[in-house]
Parts: structure tokens; C-alpha cells; sequence
């Protein structure tokens, strides 16, 4: 080949040699590259709609042509409408994004207290953060405090105070450990308390006797350092100069410190004149009245607002507080002649905790609390006096449990504690919204719960002195009362009775885990779905933010307010309300603790506050956001979707609340669409709804015309079957589940419970089932109407019931006996592409995914996942997820009746029909060996007696069952359900010919038994979680320190400082776990 020279050959030789490698690195590289499954039938479609786009083309081109060339259009409109059909070609649907929760939903801040990086030396920022009193100053004077600030240094072992010193000064640990202990009637010190860096110890009852002069000294506390430490001591005589030259803040914290005290004792022999020190008798002119009262006459009750001072001249006056969990109430105390009751709830300006009655004719002075107030005025002092006759009369132990029990507060964001971390205390949420979260081992975080108002929080690892199981950060702004584990000791220690309230709490916890299993929220199908979430019962605050300005927010409020007053006390905020209520610079920062005061008080004394934010991100906005527990995100469902303003700056920030999308539609238009496109442009949202609204939502009117409309809408009870009644119940977690169970035709017999509920007058929320009743709930979902339902039903079982579609469905039984085509066809005439999202009822749907071998709670449109969920082994092949591939089949293999997924989605009740097959139990006890020809005998026999033994197939079904059977006895024991099992036991699977046979015979039995049973508990759920406290449903601010003041208030009379709100739960809820002896 090569014949020249060798030089001229090397060339050629190198050239050859080059293009060789090259191709076959080339072919190399394509042999590497991975092979992409493409089935033929997805290449047929991709070339089919290629062929399409081009006809459409060419078609769109000819619009603006002559009339001349309109019968062409036509020819070619119809190849393509002949084209479709051939090719299948369907218009694509969007798909739903599954999102996981953003970081700050289920993670805490990684920055803690950081004294370091403060501009404020490290003992000014433990004084604050510990002397949560202090906070109440202005800067000015809380600065001229710590000039008064003392270091003292410490050896181990060495005494910091004890027995007998005087109690006059504030601890706060700066360097090394403190331990405060208790002498016992052994005179042995018990350690109740460790105090850490940063960590205070101090008493407000004992500070408060030195503010009024009658200082005490230590009588079994005292304090000693673990180890080398350097303490920060404050001298209460520091606040007496404060005091003299700025009474307001005088009379603000003495408010402070009398809201820690939530029981009332009695009281020695006092004149009217020595309480108030005073010797004016003009003081009290025209301000007190004489009052007689006869046996068993109730002078006030627990729970009102608008109380008095009751000074006792003859007769005695019982006071009386109902016990927790029950209607009867126990005596805390007799006010005797000479003694006073009442001055607690006249100084916090909070309802009244007990009750007063008279149980023998008495005679009494009485002081309003109005007139007390004008006292206050002219004599700043008499606070003073009577925050003393409060304090003087407390017992001992509570004395001990004060210097103890720490307040605390939690920012949004912070981590009250962290997983694995020790267990050495128990905290008690106050106010504010706590968030639990656990971390697996492959390092994925979970959501377990969420705590509120009231809610014990670590009891358990603190009692079992287990690590800390989850880790808990704040959702919002939250204060805490810590009660360490040495006090809890000492606490049962003293009243063993304590034990008893403590196991009753476990108890009820334990029952609650038993009944609703770990994994309600940790199911690997439901951690991403945004159906599936924990919408807690104890929500306190909503707040609702509008897509656009033509959102009619404020007939969206007065309407869910409407809803919610059915009930508990719901109390509606905006921002001209709180400038009403407050003063019109309310919202200046400056006024920041008066007006976080005030909120925390309305969430104390109504179910519910909702917060309306403004059209634009304010100041009242940004409030709005960091006080809601939820929100309500509300859009026009008939409108394009679209991302609000106000939603955009809301990524922009960390915001914990769970959010809801509310869509709004008219009464006579259109069902909902396209909620898919409103979920996927937004990054996270917990759940959605769709409300029908009625025509006054949507009608234009000016302000003073629609409080003119909904007064007459608050005179008439709510609706229970409205949708905002139905919203309501889902934001209190009062929700009512329908759960339908599978059993083919036997399933007909759910469209006749459903029109016995309707008859009966009992809402459904949310509806879910497997197999037939999923199909059955999406009909219900869809339509809401027993009628509508019956129709599409029947049709679509007598479809089922032609022999001829059947016969030409037959395949050869390789995987199946049927194709499923012919199903297939029935189920997309009756759902065609209708969304799980565009239902207007929150539906979910169980399936068998065969190919990860777990449970699946929902696919992509109405049509695919009834065909899911309906395909019987055997009858129908597996369906092949649109999304993943995976193989999906009957939901009954694994829960036929899923009313715990249910309960898990945050609903209080459940109503489960079971309509599945039941197997017979009596079967024949052969021995260890069976013959088949023995078996065949005694069934060719006429003679020979029949017996029970079941055959392959039977065999084979039972055993895919167990699972299910299982999982339906633990629902049928479950407290939440209400199981229900209609008289179908002779139909049999494919009996669909028989559908009006079976819904008679369903709707008979049903409706008496719904009327017997089913009714009550479902009506105990519309009215027995109403608001039971015992606080009135309005309250007014009262700022003390105004009054002192002079300063002229907003309203006619002034109600209480709601950050003093937040000290007098301390007590009122350590009440909760163990009884207060007063002497």
C-alpha cells in the first residue's frame, strides 16, 4: 500500500493510525453511553404530537382567509379531530409539585443567646434576660438600675444567702453553678433548683415586700455555689430611687408582679382605712356602697370581668373555683368578717378565677373597680398597700416554689431544647406556639406536634430522666414557665395527691399514642404530601392575608368570625381596631411591650383571634405574621392564578406558621379549576380549601354598610353545613371525617349512608376510602349531594354490570383475566380529568404500590387513582404510575378502612363504613394432613355432610388481607371512630345489578342507627368543645400606670397590661399539676 519513500510514507502511516483512533474512541464513547428506556408507545405519541402541532399550524394560518376557503378549514379540522382519536392525544394537565416543608418550618435558629457578639455587656444582658420584670423600663431607667449591680465572688460550698438573712436582692449567675435548696421538717437541704450561667434566683413575692416596706428574711430557702462562681447581686433598694421620680413605673411593675398571683387566701382583719393607709375618710366618699346579701346568692362568678372589692362586716363569703376536667367546683376559702376578696382581679384587670357566693345572710362594703382606679389617682400608693395584703397571706410553700419556678421567654426561631440533650426539667407553654421535631437516623426531620397554650412539654423524659426525644424550637414568640426536676420531686413530695394528676396526664397521653400510632405523621407516603399535615386543635391565632385587593378580606373575616363564634369567643383584629382600642400610636415601637401586652391577653380570653393584615406590608402586617399560630392565604378561585405582593415579601422571610390556601367562589359559579397552578407557584403551603361564599361576601358595600349587614348576620346562628363553618371546625380541630371502606358492589350501600347523614343534618370535612369507597367519596367530594351521587353512581354501576363489554375485555390470563381497558373507559366518563385539587371537599385515597411494597395516599387525577385503587389481583393488571412507573393496585391489601389516616390529618372524628367481605371462622378442624379427593367427595356427595375448608384461592386472599383485618380491629376500638356496618352481608362482590336493592336496604337500617348513635356523637363534637374557660368574652386594656399618669384613656374604662397577662399564668397553670395550700 505504501510504495514511496519512507519519509513521505511516515505521514500518510501517522494520518491512518489518528483516524482509526479516532473512530473508535467514537464508538467506544457510544457503547458507554446509558440507554434510555423509550417505550413504542411513548414514540408514537411524541411523533404523533409533532404531526399535530404542525396541523395546528397550518390550520391557525387560515383563519383570516376567505369564506371560499372555509370548507377546506373544516377538511382539515376534521383530519384532526379524526387524528386525535387515533393518536389518544390529551391536553397535558399540570402535575403537583410535592415540596418539602422549608428549612424554617421544621429547623431551629443555630444562634442561641449570644452574649459575645451584644453591644451590652455580658452581666446587663443576664440581668434582662433573667429579670424579665426588668424589661418594663425604659432604657434610661433599667441602665441607672445596673449601676447598682454588685460582683461577689464565690468558693465551693460557700453560702451565697441562708436561713435567716434578708431576702433583698436579685441572683444572677455569671461564672460557675449555683444550687438553691429547701430545708425539710427534718432540717436536711434538699437541692429543688440548679442554677447555670445566665440563670437568676430571686422571689417577686419577696421583692415586692420590700417595695411596700416589710421586708422578711429567708426562712427555709437558701443558695450555695456547686463550684467557683462569680454571682451579680441587685439590691432591691436600687428600684425605690426609680420609683420616687417615675411613679408609673411604679405602679406598672407592682401590676407586673400581682399577676403572678393567680389564687386568692384568705385575709386577717383589716380596716378600710389601714388597707388603703390613709386617714382621708373623703377618700372613699361616694365610692363605696352598703350591700346585704342572702344565703345562697352569688355576688360574682368566675369568669366576669367587671369585678369589685368585697370588704366582709358581717357573715362570711365562700369562695369557689370549678376543678379541672369537671363541672363541680371545690372551696379554696371563707372570707370571714374583717376580710377582703377580690383585689387581685382589680389589680391585673383580669376576669375573676373563682367564684363568690354567700351561704348565710352577710353584710358587705363594695369598691368598684372603676372607683378603685379614681383612688389610684389621687393616691398612687394604695397599689401598693393592697399588691400587699395579696402577697402577705401566701402560703410558705408558694413562697419556696416562686424562688424555684422560672419564667421564660423563647423567641421565634430558638430552640427550647434540642434532641438527645439532658432531661432535667418541664416546661409549660403560657403563651406563644412551640413546634416538635424529630430527627431519623438517615437524618431526615419529621414533624410530631405542635404545643399551645396550657400544653405540658418534656414531662415525660423528665420523669423517666430519659434524653430529650425531639428537638423543640418556637413557632412564635412564646413564654414559658420551666419547672425544674428537683422542685417536681419536692412538689410530690409535699403533696402526693400531685402523683395522681401526673399519671391522669400520662395516662391520657398514652391512650392518645396507643389510638393514633407514630407513624400518623411519619409515613414515609405521606411525609411529602400537602394533604397530610398536623393542624393542631389549639390554635390561638389566625391570620389572613389576601392575594389581591379584590379580595373582599373584610366580609372574608367578618364570615369566618361568624363561623368560629358558633364555637368559642372569636375576637377579630385590625390594625384600626387595635388604634381604637389602644391609641393611635399603638403600633410605634415604643409602645412595643404594651401592645405584645394586649394581644397575648385577647388570645387568653377568647378560643380564636383572627388578625387582619393590611393591603400592604405594615407595620400592623409584620405583626400580623409574627403573632399567627396560621395563615390564610385567600384567593379569588375564578381568577387567573397569580402570586400576591404581600406573598412575595413573605418568602423573603422565616416564617414557621403553617400556611393555608383559600380559594373563594361564588354560590352560582363554576366548580373550582386550575388549583394546581395556584399550589405549584408557591413554595410550600400545608394544605388547601375551596369555600362556596355567599352573594353578600362578594357585594360591594362601604364599611359602615357591611357592619350593618353582619350585625343582622350575628343575630342568626351559623350554618353548620356552611363552608366557613366547615373552615372553622378545621382551623379549632373540630373537623368530622366520612371514611368509605372497599368491598366492591357491597360499596353501593355507602351512597345510602351518605344520604342518611344528610337527612340527619351531620357536616362532613374531609373524605377519604379505599377501593369502591373511593370512588363513592370522590363523587361525594365532588358533588356534596346525596342525590348527585346516587345518579353517577347508578349509571356507572350499571356500566358495570354489561356482559358485553365484559366479554370483549377478556385477555389472556397471564397478569390478569381483563385488560381493564373497558374499566378504564367507565371510570374517565364519570371523573374525565377532574384533580384530587379541584375537589371541593379534602379527599385522600389509599393504593398498594406493589413495587416499593407500601402504602400509597394519592396520584395525579380523579380517574387514574380510582382505577388504582380498584384493581384486584387478579381481575385487573396493575396500574403503571403516570409519574414513577410503579406498580399500584387495590388499597384493600393493606387498609381497607383507613379512618387513622384520617384521625392522622387532624380530624376529632371519624364516621368509618365497613362494607368488606367477612370470612367465616367455624371452619373444619381436619387435622395435619388433608386429602382433595376426600374434599371433592364431600362436595359431589349429596348425601355426605358439607364441610368448611377453605380452597387455594380463599387461601391466597386471606392471606393478603391479614394486614388489613389487623389495622380495621384497632379502628374499630379506637375512641375517635364510629364504626358502621350496614346489613350487605348476602351481596356479593360483583353484584353491581343490584345497586338501588342495596342502597334501600343500606338507607333503612342506616338512618335509625345513625339517629341512635352516630347522631349524638357527632353533635358532641359541634357542641361540646365550647369555649369552657372561665374568662369573659371581652377585655379591656388596663394600664395602671397610665392612670397614675393622668393620661386620658381610650376607652371608658381601661382594662389589663397584657404583658403582666403573662406572669399570672405562671401560676394559674403550675395550678393544673399540683394543688396550693394557703394558710
Amino acid at each position: 500500500l505504501f510504495t514511496g519513500s519512507k519519509e513521505m510514507n511516515t505521514p500518510i502511516l501517522f494520518i491512518c493510525v489518528y483516524i482509526c483512533l479516532f473512530f473508535f474512541l467514537l464508538e467506544r464513547e457510544a457503547q458507554e453511553a446509558p440507554k434510555y428506556r423509550f417505550r413504542k408507545r411513548d414514540k408514537v405519541l411524541f411523533y404523533g404530537r409533532k404531526i399535530m402541532r404542525k396541523v395546528s399550524q397550518s390550520t391557525s394560518s387560515l383563519v383570516g382567509s376567505t369564506s371560499s376557503s372555509r370548507p377546506r378549514l373544516k377538511k382539515k379540522q376534521k383530519m384532526l379531530n379524526i387524528a386525535k382519536k387515533i393518536l389518544r392525544f390529551k391536553k397535558e394537565v399540570p402535575i403537583l409539585q410535592m415540596k418539602e416543608p422549608p428549612p424554617s418550618v421544621l429547623e431551629a435558629d443555630l444562634t442561641e443567646f449570644d452574649v459575645a457578639n451584644s453591644h451590652l455587656p455580658s452581666e446587663v444582658l443576664y440581668m434582662l434576660k433573667n429579670v424579665r420584670v426588668l424589661g418594663h423600663f425604659e432604657k434610661p431607667l433599667f441602665l441607672e438600675l445596673c449601676k447598682h449591680m454588685v460582683f461577689l465572688q464565690f468558693q465551693q460550698g460557700e453560702y451565697v444567702f441562708r436561713p435567716g438573712q434578708p431576702d433583698s436582692s436579685i441572683y444572677v449567675v455569671q461564672d460557675g453553678k449555683l444550687e438553691l435548696c429547701l430545708t425539710g421538717q427534718d432540717g436536711k437541704d434538699g437541692v429543688v433548683k440548679e442554677v447555670y450561667p445566665g440563670d437568676s434566683v430571686h422571689s417577686l413575692l419577696s421583692i415586692l415586700d420590700v417595695i411596700t416596706g416589710h421586708q422578711r428574711p429567708y426562712k427555709t430557702v437558701s443558695a450555695r455555689a456547686a463550684e467557683v462562681s462569680t454571682v451579680l447581686r441587685l439590691p432591691v433598694d436600687a428600684f425605690l430611687s426609680i420609683f420616687e421620680k417615675y411613679p408609673e413605673s411604679l405602679v406598672r411593675v407592682v401590676q407586673v408582679w400581682n399577676f403572678k398571683i393567680a389564687q386568692e387566701s384568705p385575709f386577717d382583719a383589716l380596716s378600710s382605712y389601714a388597707l388603703f393607709h390613709h386617714q382621708d375618710p373623703a377618700l372613699l366618699n361616694g365610692r363605696v356602697t352598703f350591700h346585704n346579701a342572702k344565703a345562697g346568692s352569688v355576688l360574682a362568678r368566675q369568669g366576669d370581668q367587671d369585678v369589685s372589692l368585697h370588704f366582709v362586716l358581717s357573715g362570711c363569703l365562700h369562695v369557689y373555683q370549678k376543678m379541672i376536667d369537671k363541672q363541680e367546683a371545690v372551696c379554696l376559702f371563707v372570707t370571714q368578717s374583717g376580710e377582703m376578696v377580690g383585689q387581685l382581679a382589680v389589680l391585673t384587670g383580669e376576669p375573676l378565677i373563682f367564684t363568690i357566693k354567700a351561704e348565710r345572710d352577710c353584710t358587705y362594703l363594695k369598691i368598684s373597680k372603676s372607683d378603685f382606679y379614681e383612688i389610684m389617682r389621687e393616691q398612687p400608693s394604695v397599689v401598693l398597700s393592697a399588691a400587699h395584703t395579696v402577697a402577705i397571706r401566701m402560703s410558705p410553700f408558694v413562697r419556696q416554689m416562686d424562688f424555684a419556678i422560672d419564667w421564660m421567654a423563647v423567641e421565634a426561631g430558638r430552640a427550647l431544647y434540642r434532641q438527645d440533650d439532658q432531661s432535667d426539667c418541664t416546661y409549660i407553654v403560657l403563651n406563644g406556639r412551640l413546634r416538635s421535631v424529630i430527627r431519623k437516623a438517615n437524618g431526615k426531620k419529621e414533624l410530631v406536634g405542635e404545643y399551645g397554650r396550657g400544653d405540658l412539654i418534656g414531662v415525660v423524659e423528665a420523669l423517666t430522666r430519659q434524653p430529650r426525644a425531639t428537638t423543640v424550637h418556637a413557632v412564635r414568640d412564646t413564654e414559658l414557665v420551666k419547672l425544674p426536676e428537683g422542685t417536681l420531686n419536692n412538689i410530690k413530695r409535699r403533696y402526693p395527691q400531685v402523683v395522681t394528676r401526673l399519671i391522669h396526664l400520662l395516662g391520657q397521653k398514652i391512650l392518645g399514642n396507643l389510638q393514633q400510632p407514630r407513624s400518623a405523621l411519619g409515613l414515609p407516603s405521606m411525609a411529602s404530601s400537602p394533604d397530610v399535615t398536623n393542624p393542631a386543635s389549639n390554635l390561638s391565632t389566625v391570620a389572613v392575608l389576601p392575594v389581591c385587593d379584590e379580595v373582599p378580606i373584610s366580609a372574608f373575616n367578618l364570615e369566618l368570625s361568624h363561623a368560629l363564634s358558633a364555637i368559642g369567643p372569636t375576637l377579630l383584629l385590625t390594625s384600626d381596631i387595635s388604634r381604637e382600642r389602644l391609641g393611635a400610636s399603638a403600633l410605634d415601637s415604643i409602645h412595643e411591650y404594651r401592645l405584645s401586652g394586649w394581644l397575648a391577653q385577647q388570645e387568653d380570653i377568647n378560643r380564636i383571634v383572627l388578625y387582619q393584615t393590611d393591603s400592604s406590608m405594615t407595620p400592623w402586617t409584620q405583626r400580623c405574621i409574627r403573632q399567627a399560630d396560621c395563615i390564610l392565604i385567600v384567593g379569588l378561585g375564578d381568577q387567573e392564578p397569580a402570586l400576591g405582593e404581600l406573598e412575595q415579601m413573605l418568602e423573603n422571610t422565616a416564617v414557621r406558621a403553617l400556611k393555608q390556601l383559600v380559594l373563594l367562589h361564588r354560590e352560582d359559579g363554576p366548580g373550582p379549576s386550575r388549583t394546581v397552578e395556584w399550589l405549584n407557584m408557591r413554595s410550600w403551603c400545608s394544605g388547601h380549601l375551596h369555600l362556596k361564599c355567599p352573594r353578600r361576601v362578594f357585594s360591594r358595600r362601604s364599611p359602615s354598610k357591611l357592619r350593618e349587614v353582619y350585625e343582622k348576620v350575628f343575630e342568626k346562628t351559623a350554618d353548620r353545613h356552611s363552608d366557613f363553618s366547615r373552615l372553622a371546625r378545621v382551623l379549632t380541630g373540630n373537623s368530622i371525617a366520612l371514611v368509605l371502606g372497599g368491598g366492591g358492589a357491597r360499596g353501593c350501600s355507602h351512597v345510602g349512608v351518605i344520604k342518611a347523614m344528610e337527612e340527619a343534618g351531620i357536616p362532613i370535612d374531609i373524605v377519604g376510602g379505599t377501593s369502591i369507597g373511593s370512588f363513592i367519596g370522590a363523587l361525594y367530594a365532588e358533588e356534596r349531594s346525596a342525590v348527585r351521587v346516587k345518579q353517577r353512581a347508578r349509571e356507572w354501576s350499571k356500566a358495570m354490570n354489561s356482559v358485553f363489554k365484559t366479554v370483549l375485555d377478556l385477555t389472556y390470563p397471564i397478569t390478569s383475566m381483563f385488560s381493564g381497558s373497558a374499566f378504564n373507559t367507565s371510570i374517565s366518563k364519570v371523573f374525565e380529568d377532574k384533580q384530587i385539587e379541584d375537589l371541593w371537599l379534602p379527599y385522600f385515597n389509599v393504593t398498594t404500590d406493589i413495587t416499593a411494597s407500601s402504602m400509597r395516599l394519592r396520584i395525579h387525577t380523579l380517574d387514574v387513582i380510582k382505577r388504582a385503587s380498584m384493581t384486584l389481583s387478579g381481575y385487573l393488571p396493575p396500574l403503571c404510575d403516570p409519574k414513577d412507573g410503579n406498580l399500584l393496585m387495590d388499597g384493600g391489601y393493606i387498609n381497607n378502612l383507613p379512618a387513622d389516616i384520617a384521625h392522622n390529618m387532624g380530624t376529632k372524628t371519624v364516621i368509618a363504613i365497613n362494607v368488606g367481605s367477612q370470612d367465616e371462622t367455624d371452619l373444619c378442624n381436619y387435622g395435619d394432613s388433608l386429602s382433595g379427593w376426600w374434599l371433592l367427595w364431600k362436595r359431589i356427595n349429596p348425601w355426605a355432610e358439607k364441610v368448611k375448608v377453605p380452597d387455594m384461592a380463599e387461601i391466597q386472599s386471606r392471606l393478603a388481607y391479614v394486614s388489613c383485618v389487623r389495622q380495621l380491629e384497632l379502628v374499630k376500638k379506637s375512641a375517635y371512630c364510629e364504626y358502621i356496618r350496614p346489613p350487605i352481608d348476602r351481596f356479593k362482590t360483583m353484584d353491581f345489578g343490584k345497586f338501588d336493592e342495596i342502597y334501600v336496604r343500606t338507607k333503612a337500617h342506616i338512618y335509625t342507627d345513625i339517629n341512635c348513635s352516630v347522631y349524638y356523637s357527632v353533635v358532641n363534637v359541634l357542641c361540646c368543645y365550647l369555649f369552657q374557660s372561665c374568662t369573659c368574652p371581652s377585655a379591656d386594656f388596663t394600664d395602671l400606670a397610665e392612670i397614675v399618669s393622668r393620661i386620658e384613656p381610650v376607652l371608658s374604662y381601661l382594662g389589663a397590661d397584657g404583658q403582666l397577662l403573662q406572669k399570672n399564668k405562671k401560676k394559674l397553670f403550675i395550678c393544673t399539676i399540683y394543688p396550693i395550700t394557703f394558710i
